[in-house]
């Protein structure tokens, strides 16, 4: 495939090279992981999104310089009782979304645990990305931005706010964990 030119913005054809990643989405019941996916994948977005059932799986590449990236999303249930199925969807990840409400605390206490359990379990050189989602109800906010990024800091994570519903920062964060 190494050698087939894409069609730039720019009308020019460049080589490029395709890397595929696999990506994970981790977090708490409804804190907007599938409206993500489906915002970055159909730019859609539903104000009613059905819980998702063990994972759901989509896929979207997105042009990086001359490489195009082929993400392997995987959109796993947030409920309890799918827990133990994460490990099954984070085992060979090159990359993993970990997303929180802001206006729910204990969604980013939650989130935590997922980065400590994908820090000790999932590949050393996995990327992680912690998304505080739901920007756009800023006024109910209970989980201060500046609170996220030292504990993103802390633990070497890409850090963004976003929200699936605007799209603020969506298509960035994905692209960033493309770089």
């Amino acid at each position: 495939m190494a050698g087939r030119g894409a069609q730039r913005p720019n009308g020019h054809s460049q080589p490029s090279k395709i890397c595929q990643f696999k990506l994970v989405l981790l977090g708490e019941s409804a804190v907007g992981k599938s409206s993500l996916v489906l915002r970055f994948v159909k730019g859609q977005f539903h104000e009613y999104q059905e819980s998702t059932i063990g994972a759901a799986f989509l896929t979207q590449s997105v042009c990086l310089d001359d490489t195009t990236v082929k993400f392997e999303i995987w959109d796993t249930a947030g409920q309890e009782r799918y827990h133990s199925l994460a490990p099954m969807y984070y085992r060979g990840a090159q990359a993993a979304i970990v997303v929180y409400d802001i206006t729910n605390q204990e969604t980013f206490a939650r989130a935590r645990g997922w980065v400590k359990e994908l820090q000790r379990q999932a590949s050393p050189s996995i990327v992680i990305a912690l998304a505080g989602n739901k920007a756009d109800l800023a006024s109910k906010r209970m989980v201060e931005y500046e609170e996220a990024q030292a504990y993103a800091d802390d633990n070497s994570l890409l850090f963004m706010e976003t929200s699936a519903k605007t799209a603020m920062n969506v298509n960035d964060l994905f692209l960033a964990i493309g770089e």
